[in-house]
């Protein structure tokens, strides 16, 4: 596999990932809920300042600031690793496994670096609402009071200190325990909860698929291209 099909790979997800981002920030307000298949798939935006699905590595600017600066960092290592991969020959599995884990990192990193620069602030507010489909949002909801586009450097943050954007919310089983179960009898349980973006969604495809099937992938098909020519030459010069 070459490494502009990875590359093309990396920029596809981008596109995707910040052009749904961009709807989301300037047509909810933070907190919109709006169901898309019954209830179990749902838009539901929300921002955070950590790491995939609303983790944080701290509350701190500080602690934004040095995940930002890793995440960066991750992101440039990427790009000379999955060429790495590339030129060595393995297996376009691997390729594309990296080249998702790399668009997920990367569309990530770029919330964090210039969302605080180009968009106003979206607080949570009370008057996000529950909608049972989108056209029920458009036409109900306070458009004057989602955020929107500003100059460069006039929104709500500084370089590096950008909120990322998720809205892809899966409570497929949603549902209260019966009281005899341990720990959580009595108690509403949702699974899926977390709300995530597409980005998340490239990290853990591309992590999930390395870890199931990393025997299969990371092998390289030019080594196994020498194991014909070596056997030739054994059975040319038998003991």
């Amino acid at each position: 596999m070459k490494y502009r099909n990875a590359v093309i790979i990396v920029i596809l997800i981008i596109i995707a990932d910040q052009a749904l981002k961009f709807y989301i920030k300037t047509n909810f307000v933070n907190g919109d809920d709006v169901r898309i298949m019954g209830g179990w798939f749902r838009l539901h935006f929300i921002e955070n300042e950590g790491m995939a699905y609303g983790l944080k590595l701290s509350e701190s600017v500080t602690g934004k600031l040095l995940l930002s600066t890793f995440r960066l960092a991750a992101v440039i290592f990427g790009f000379f690793l999955l060429k790495k991969l590339v030129v060595k020959g393995y297996a376009k599995g691997a390729i594309i496994c990296g080249s998702l884990i790399l668009a997920g990192a990367l569309g990530n990193l770029l919330d964090s670096m210039f969302y605080g620069l180009i968009f106003s602030d979206s607080p949570y507010s009370c008057f996000s609402g529950n909608y049972d489909n989108m056209s029920s949002m458009i036409k109900n909801h306070n458009a004057t009071i989602v955020a929107h586009l500003t100059s460069f450097g006039h929104g709500y943050g500084k370089f590096l200190q950008g909120k990322v954007v998720d809205m892809l919310y899966f409570p497929i089983i949603d549902t209260r325990m019966p009281r005899w179960v341990p720990f959580w009898g009595g108690k509403n349980f949702i699974f899926f909860e977390p709300v995530f973006n597409l980005a998340d969604a490239a990290i853990s495809v591309g992590v999930i698929i390395l870890v199931f099937f990393q025997k299969s992938l990371f092998h390289k098909p030019a080594m196994q291209a020498e194991v014909p020519d070596t056997l030739e030459v054994n059975n040319a010069n038998p003991l």
